[in-house]
């Protein structure tokens, strides 16, 4: 097990460029970071965060620590981005999760999305639909959750309704009017209602004081359908509610689909997300490829995955999606990086590069207004929203 002893020293190395950057002053003693104190993760000026989600079951939300640390002694490097679920059936808020992927080191994600049990895709809206939690039925559960996310204290991302643009989830803009127009807003009914509802929710949980959590919007690369209406600007709640833009790259994830190239899955994508915003930094927040033996070499897409994000200036971060399960028609998806010894060895040599970063680097939150707090303004680091004024090809659907 990790202790927090060695993570803070481990930390407290990557650090000081960061904090002394533009000082004069030298410095013969180390500074220590005490992950427990009020810190604030800095986004890496080179390099990207490497993460993984790590097959948590099907709540996505069984995490342990066992699970984390073979997988990283598996692929060979330290997590710095976790990921994992938190669905609104569950009713509860994951502390237990966060606190151990805390302690271990690495930054939570959590995709916090409005879905009751079982939770099947393409069902359409439950009792958690859009609608209703506009309509205010779900503002206790809300303020609740809000309330045990200040409480956890530590920074950590979260994804309200992840992959809005596809057609799969309950929360996706198909079931709530899709492309007919809403003429108060000038936009599709579909997309506003999302927005909207986004907006409530980040509105509550901020008014509770969870001031530790940082919003993702995350979208599927590929909106499905492709049409105009449901593209991620339709969608887009706005800069001030929004730290991180994120994006899913999926690879062939099922026997039937095409194969395609990495590149082909991400550039359009990514300029689509640029566009939203000129300078909030984009997580590849879900990617990988399954392993099929008639199709493309799954070991050189994942070479081509991690030798082509961290090219993209805006990408800070990327998590792979860990996962198998089986189809319907008793086939196989097999997402792990361990399908095959060469996939594994293609991840591995892959984030062994300086450019993938496996370790936080924390700052310190000096008190506002301190002449510490002033010299740090305008360095790098995960924006906080409230400081910052709002401003064709082929289609790969979710897994999930």
């Amino acid at each position: 097990m990790l202790n927090v002893e060695r993570w803070t020293l481990r930390v407290a190395v990557l650090v000081l460029p960061v904090w002394f950057l533009g000082s004069c002053q030298k410095h013969d003693v180390p500074l220590t970071i005490d992950p427990n104190g009020a810190v604030e993760v800095v986004l890496p000026e080179h390099g990207v965060y490497t993460g993984a989600y790590v097959d948590f079951g099907d709540e996505e939300d069984d995490v342990s620590l066992e699970t984390i640390e073979e997988f990283e002694e598996m692929v060979g490097k330290h997590q710095a981005i976790i990921a994992s679920s938190s669905y609104w059936g569950e009713q509860s808020f994951p502390t237990a999760n966060l606190n151990l992927i805390w302690r271990h080191g690495s930054l939570p994600l959590l995709f916090w999305s409005p879905w009751d049990k079982p939770y099947d895709q393409h069902r359409g809206p439950d009792k958690f639909s859009l609608k209703n939690i506009l309509a205010g039925q779900w503002d206790s559960y809300i303020d609740n959750w809000a309330d045990a996310a200040r409480a956890f204290g530590h920074p950590f991302i979260v994804v309200f309704g992840v992959e809005m643009n596809g057609d799969w989830f309950p929360w996706s803009g198909i079931y709530y009017g899709g492309n007919q127009r809403d003429a108060e807003h000038n936009n599709w009914k579909g997309p506003e209602t999302f927005r909207q509802a986004y907006r409530y929710v980040v509105n509550r949980v901020r008014a509770r004081g969870a001031n530790n959590v940082q919003w993702m919007f995350h979208t599927n690369n590929y909106s499905y359908p492709n049409d105009k209406w449901n593209l991620a600007a339709a969608y887009y709640p706005g800069s001030d509610y929004v730290d991180w833009l994120g994006l899913s790259v999926y690879g062939q994830q099922f026997k039937d689909e095409p194969w395609a190239n990495v590149q082909s899955l991400a550039e359009w994508p990514y300029q689509e997300m640029c566009r939203l915003d000129p300078r909030k930094p984009i997580m590849i927040a879900e990617w990988a490829a399954g392993e099929f033996p008639d199709s493309g070499n799954k070991a050189e897409w994942i070479k081509e995955a991690l030798d082509l994000f961290p090219r993209y200036p805006r990408i800070k971060g990327a998590v792979y999606w860990h996962e198998r399960w089986q189809n319907a028609d008793d086939s196989y998806s097999n997402l792990r990086v361990n399908s095959s010894i060469e996939s594994l060895k293609a991840f591995r040599e892959g984030v062994a590069s300086p450019g993938w970063i496996g370790n936080l680097i924390l700052r310190p939150v000096a008190a506002k207004n301190s002449p510490t707090s002033q010299q740090a303004e305008g360095r790098d680091k995960a924006p906080n929203p409230k400081q910052q004024a709002p401003e064709n090809p082929q289609i790969s659907t979710s897994k999930k």
